[in-house]
């Protein structure tokens, strides 16, 4: 697939088989991870990998996975990443973004589903996996094998706004 057919065939998936993600799967998506770009390359992003049921089980006392069989807790360290000097903008957000998306969008080629998670209890993920106070656990990244039929790579025609809404050329 080239990367527009990888972006148009993503979509979240709400329902998982129980078929454990194989470990060189896993693998390459956590190299798409560390390929991923950073502000000012301090790669100020910190994976947690869960995919025994006791994490998993951890995991669901703060959100829903859908039953997917492989989460990835992506966390920040706000103190390590890049800030515009001059707003103060800290662009940990936007670290973690962009390592979600290579995950995600890797996960898609190799034939797994995903879905971005950012509707979870943070305080929650803090105490189950014990993180420092300098970590923010920005998302959760469900990653399996889907349930049922995967989503029209089309969609996107009808779903999205028109690109003439969305791109203006050297102004607004």
């Amino acid at each position: 697939m080239d990367f527009l057919e990888i972006a148009k065939s993503r979509y979240s998936v709400r329902d998982y088989k129980s078929k454990k993600v194989e470990p060189e799967k896993l693998e390459k998506i956590l190299l798409a991870a560390q390929a991923a770009p950073t502000a000012v390359n301090l790669q100020p992003v910190r994976l947690i990998v869960v995919q025994e049921d006791e994490g998993l089980n951890r995991i669901a006392k703060a959100a829903n996975i859908y039953g997917a069989p492989l989460a990835i807790i992506v966390c920040s360290e706000h103190t390590k990443a890049w800030v515009r000097p001059f707003d103060n903008k800290n662009t940990v957000d936007i670290d973690a973004s962009i390592l979600t998306d290579h995950m995600m969008l890797e996960a898609t080629e190799l034939g797994l589903g995903s879905v971005w998670i950012c509707y979870f209890k943070p305080d929650i993920i803090r105490r189950e996996f014990q993180l420092p106070d300098t970590l923010e656990p920005i998302n959760i990244l469900a990653l399996g094998y889907a349930e049922g039929n995967p989503a029209d790579p089309e969609r996107h025609t009808t779903q999205r706004i028109p690109l003439n809404e969305l791109v203006y050329y050297e102004k607004l």
